[in-house]
């Protein structure tokens, strides 16, 4: 269905509808989200962002592209970044959803084996023994509370949790999965957002990044414009942006520390950029977003 490579984009930086804070993970209920909804939630797509959603009470209606399918709980459905997917809830359904930027699944994954890879189309899991199915839904619970909360070694321990949760869908044996057809023009945003994410701190041109893309630079400004709304250059500039934020945020680097790790030749360079991107030093960025940090899952505008 073409006018689902239309679809709301959520993505990792940058637009109205930007990932909520300059943490690599979000985690909430089913209902925190849906019941404000109707039980609902329209068709879109995530740009960097992968995501689980654990079904563990109830019935939901899934959309990926555009194949539908029924899946009762206990189960799951990983989805990686640019399929458009959508839900309908029943009003009884209990399960988490979990969407993790790219960055973090593949540190995540680098600790586990090969076969561990990042699924590269959806995977549906129906849960039919009932120790798998409580064990996913205890690694979603246990995540939820370390998200949710502000304890001692909280980043730890999220990644812990993380790391079990998707060891075991990778253990789990998944249906035959959906393989819904793309367009091309999504493919290529897809490659595009991967590369930036591996690569975003090289400050490669928009020529590096077409040629590896296999596009021309104008080609690849349009499949951006007609996929993110956005030049090429600007969400390059919006993910350097991002990881500053989250350098600022949550690290005890210095400024100088900070650029060079981003690539800068010099703090100046570093500290001119930031101001252009946010409109703020970065000293004066961590100096007013320290304090108004806030650990609680409610609020957040990632579907």
């Amino acid at each position: 269905m073409a006018s689902l490579d239309f679809a709301p984009l959520f993505k990792l930086y940058g637009g109205q509808d930007e990932w909520p804070t300059a943490e690599m993970v979000h985690c909430e209920t089913i209902a925190a989200r849906s019941r404000l909804h109707n039980w609902h939630i329209r068709p879109h797509r995530h740009s960097g962002l992968y995501q689980i959603l654990s079904l563990h009470h109830g019935e939901a209606t899934i959309w990926l592209d555009d194949t539908r399918l029924r899946l009762a709980g206990p189960g799951a459905v990983e989805i990686p970044q640019a399929f458009v997917h959508g839900y309908d809830f029943t009003t009884s359904c209990d399960g988490h959803v979990v969407t993790i930027a790219y960055p973090l699944l593949a540190r995540l994954v680098h600790h586990l084996d090969p076969k561990a890879s990042i699924p590269d189309r959806p995977a549906v899991h129906r849960l039919d023994e009932r120790s798998s199915a409580q064990a996913l839904h205890e690694a979603c619970t246990q995540l939820q509370a370390q998200y949710a909360g502000a304890q001692p070694y909280r980043e730890a321990q999220l990644e812990a949790w993380l790391t079990l949760l998707y060891a075991r869908l990778r253990s789990s044996r998944p249906e035959g999965s959906p393989r819904p057809a793309r367009s091309r023009g999504l493919t290529h945003y897809a490659r595009f957002t991967e590369l930036l994410e591996n690569a975003f701190a090289s400050h490669h041109d928009v020529a590096w990044y077409a040629g590896q893309t296999g596009l021309t630079p104008a080609h690849l400004n349009v499949v951006t414009r007609t996929h993110a709304n956005k030049s090429p250059l600007r969400l390059i500039h919006e993910r350097l942006t991002l990881e500053a934020n989250r350098c600022l945020l949550y690290t005890p680097l210095t400024i100088s520390e900070i650029s060079d790790s981003l690539g800068f030749a010099e703090p100046a360079h570093f500290t001119r950029f930031f101001r252009n991107a946010s409109g703020e030093s970065p000293r004066d960025f961590r100096r007013r977003a320290a304090s108004t940090i806030v650990w609680e899952s409610g609020g957040s505008t990632v579907e």
